[in-house]
Order: C-alpha cells, then structure tokens, then sequence
C-alpha cells in the first residue's frame, strides 16, 4: 500500500533534471558546489525557492529560455533570490556544453546570459579533444563606492586598523553586486578571523551590503596573486568560492595598484578544505576599467531529478 501511494504521488509530480557541479576547481568536492536545473520553465517563483532550501547550497541555478539572450538563468539562495552570482555562473556554462545545449564546433563557446541585472556575455574554452575546460564570464564595469573606516570594520573581527595593507581604504565595489573589500597584510591574519556578529551586522545593515570580501596578496600556490574570504553574519557555513565577490576585488587590485595585470590568479576555499582556484581580467585601464572577466572550470558530481508538485 506504501509503495503504491509513493507511486501515484510521483506520477502526480513533474520532474526537472538537476545536475550538481563543483564550480572554480577541477576536482570533485573542492571549490563552491551548485545545482542546475537546466530545463527549468514551468516552475513558479516559489518552486524555485522551495528546490532552493531543498539542495541547501549557496546558490541554485535555474536555466530558462530567454527572448533577449541565449539563455536566462536565475539564481536562488536557500533564503532569496539573488540578481547576480559568479560560481553558478561557471557551473551552468561548463554544464551546457556538457550537456550539448550549446553548439561547440569551435572554441570559445560564447553565449549571452540573461542576468535580472542585465545581459553580459560569457566564453566556454574546449581543450583539443573538445571537451570544456574553462568558462569565462563577464562582469559589469566596476563601480567604486563609500570608503569605511578601517577601524569599524576590523572591530568586528577582534582586530584592529595596523591588520590593513598600510594606506589602503575599506572601500564598496560593485560589478553587479556590492561587496565591502578589505585588504590585510598577510594569510595568518586572514586565517585567524573571529567574527563578532551583532556587530558585524549593524556595520553591514548600516552601509547596505551583505558581505565582506577580505583579501590578502599571498597564497597557497606560488604563482598565485591573491587569497580571500567571503565574511557574513548569517549563520551557516562560508561560500567556499565567490566569483562575483572576486570580481570586485580583482577590480580593487587594479584600481589601487596592488598588483601589475591585468590578469590576476586568485584563491578561496582552502582554509575551509575546499580549495578553488580562478582568474581575474581587468579590461581597460587601472583608472578607467571598461569590464572585468572572471574564469575558472567546474566539474560535476551528481546528475538526477527533482520532482515538484
């Protein structure tokens, strides 16, 4: 009798394909991991958020066809939707190569994702047997907002200002979404951040961002130009790998003269056993910086099906 109620709800249900990939690595289990659903026209707003809170990842990525571009894609959090994201981004391009959703007689793959904040352009790089080995996306022109005091900022962290790269500014940039950038002198004191988190959130509610970005310009790789954290007061675990967050802070090294580009290796996720690697390029000049190109690969790791009422 249970296995045929179980029956008959499923029949009742519809199902949507969903794919879950490991975005800015190439291997299993280590950077940001993100679902896809990439035939998802049909499903409600409330659908979307519902799957959302059931994969319980820091983004699900919705695929949708899109009358002003090649696809439209919307990006959910188990609490929102958000406009922009970076790692579903690259997962959901690497995906529709995979999957044959694209043409790929030749390389780059280029396809325009329709975003809520817009229409921006993104590459899928094929290795000589042709198969994909790097996404590209573009992000919007960076926009360089508020500087904060140094000392708010670090308060919440039981650290104070002498942690920042000495006569760089606490300061909001935006390339479709606003982050606090906040630059310290080495990996120990990165590693050593304790959150204080009512303060951390009135700072935050205050300047009307969700997150810091911290960065500092070393690595666990050599050739690697910068390591950074996504710092937030909501409870839960830390994004592993932040390609829009990353975005701004390739946009702070450029505009700051921090690093010689324009193309900067960057780090996340190890100091949370989830290493992720991807690239920053900045387009235009150091005062004058036209877009900025965030790259790394995705691999997947599950492939099966969401059934929605």
């Amino acid at each position: 009798m249970s296995n045929e109620g179980n029956t008959y709800r499923k029949e009742k249900m519809k199902q949507y394909r969903i794919i879950y990939l490991d975005a800015f690595t190439s291997e299993p289990f280590c950077g940001n991991p993100c679902a896809v659903l990439p035939q998802a026209d049909g499903l409600s707003d409330r659908q979307m958020q519902m799957i959302a809170m059931e994969t319980n990842l820091s983004e699900t990525a919705f695929v949708l066809r899109s009358e002003k571009a090649g696809v439209k894609v919307r990006y959910f959090t188990p609490r929102m939707e958000v406009p922009f994201a970076g790692h579903p981004t690259i997962a959901t391009a690497m995906m529709l190569v995979q999957e044959e959703m694209l043409p790929s007689a030749q390389s780059p793959v280029v396809i325009d994702f329709e975003y809520t904040i817009g229409v921006l352009p993104v590459e899928i790089h094929l290795d000589p047997t042709g198969k994909p080995a790097k996404a590209i996306m573009t992000q919007q022109k960076p926009l360089f907002g508020s500087v904060v005091d140094g000392e708010d900022l670090m308060a919440c962290f039981g650290l104070d200002q002498s942690n920042l790269i000495d006569r760089m500014p606490v300061q909001i940039v935006s390339t479709g979404v606003p982050f606090l950038i906040a630059p310290v002198k080495t990996m120990a004191i990165l590693k050593h951040v304790q959150v204080n988190r009512p303060l951390f959130q009135s700072l935050l509610t205050r300047l009307e961002v969700s997150a810091v970005y911290m960065f500092c310009l070393e690595g666990f790789e050599q050739d690697s130009d910068a390591h950074g954290r996504l710092l937030t007061f909501a409870e839960g675990p830390e994004d592993p790998f932040t390609g829009s967050a990353v975005g701004c802070m390739g946009s702070y090294i450029a505009y700051h003269g921090l690093r010689t580009g324009p193309i900067y290796k960057v780090e996340q996720g190890h100091l949370l056993g989830r290493p992720g690697t991807g690239t920053v390029e900045i387009i235009g000049s150091a005062d004058n910086i036209e877009s900025v190109r965030v790259g790394g690969c995705a691999v997947r790791t599950m492939d099966g099906f969401m059934y929605c009422q």
